[in-house]
């Protein structure tokens, strides 16, 4: 996996600009970064990663998103080439339905209707799935921190959609968990130290995985702040594990 030296103006202008309007009338500003000759063979599926950012990241000026992430598929789009779909969350919103009380414990909610900007992603996917060269046995799903609770709560709405995921320093309800456990490869990380989401919560859900039968991937990093994005983008097997999957059937 080719490391990260792709400067945040390269970035900006490989990854396209777009905006939808849900069937709410969310607007939902987002970016994509196409393969290289996408078009030339109308007949060539491409996989297509989704990726939620995090919190930090939210706003309306569709560039913020591309904060982290995005300049490790443009580092590697020779080696896997991908449609990359980055969405950008409203400043008021948030991707997982989640609540915390006054000590900071974080709970996690699954109502029927996701949040709006969650429920515009879901459209949007499906937009992609349907009117672009994406192969659907080969969609994946990542996000770190709001958008690694994103990635747990999208799983639990579409575990039929992805073949794989992976949730950076994120969390969810562990009784969410079975729907989407056993169908879904996850590789999840975290660092030991985050302040902001507790490890407690990648660790949760790891051992509800474990009940289920699952072995799934899960790094700790030791001394780790809630910037194990950075640790977990530099791991020199990410991308080829993630690619490597394709949808169970």
């Amino acid at each position: 996996m080719t490391q990260l030296k792709t400067q945040p103006a390269e970035v900006l202008a490989a990854f396209q600009p777009g905006q939808f309007t849900s069937s709410t009338g969310h607007q939902l500003p987002y970016r994509v970064l196409w393969p290289v000759g996408y078009k030339q063979d109308t007949t060539h599926r491409y996989p297509m990663v989704l990726f939620l950012h995090g919190a930090g990241e939210r706003g309306t000026d569709n560039q913020l998103q591309l904060t982290h992430g995005a300049a490790l598929f443009l580092a590697n789009q020779t080696a896997y080439p991908a449609i990359v779909v980055v969405p950008q969350c409203a400043t008021e919103d948030y991707w997982a339905q989640m609540e915390k009380d006054t000590l900071g414990n974080r709970f996690f909610n699954f109502d029927e209707v996701p949040n709006p900007s969650l429920a515009a992603v879901t459209e949007l996917l499906n937009q992609f799935l349907q009117t672009e060269q994406t192969d659907p046995e080969r969609i994946y799903l990542m996000g770190l921190s709001m958008g690694g609770m994103g990635t747990f709560e999208l799983l639990a709405r579409q575990p039929q959609t992805f073949a794989a995921a992976v949730p950076i320093c994120g969390g969810t309800n562990p009784a969410l968990v079975p729907i989407y456990g056993t169908q879904v490869p996850l590789w999840i990380f975290h660092g030991t130290d985050d302040g902001v989401v507790e490890v407690i919560h990648s660790r949760r859900v790891v051992a509800a995985l474990k009940r289920l039968g699952v072995a799934t991937r899960y790094t700790e990093y030791p001394g780790v702040g809630h910037g194990s994005w950075d640790n977990a983008f530099a791991e020199p097997e990410l991308l080829a594990w993630l690619f490597s999957h394709r949808r169970q059937q």
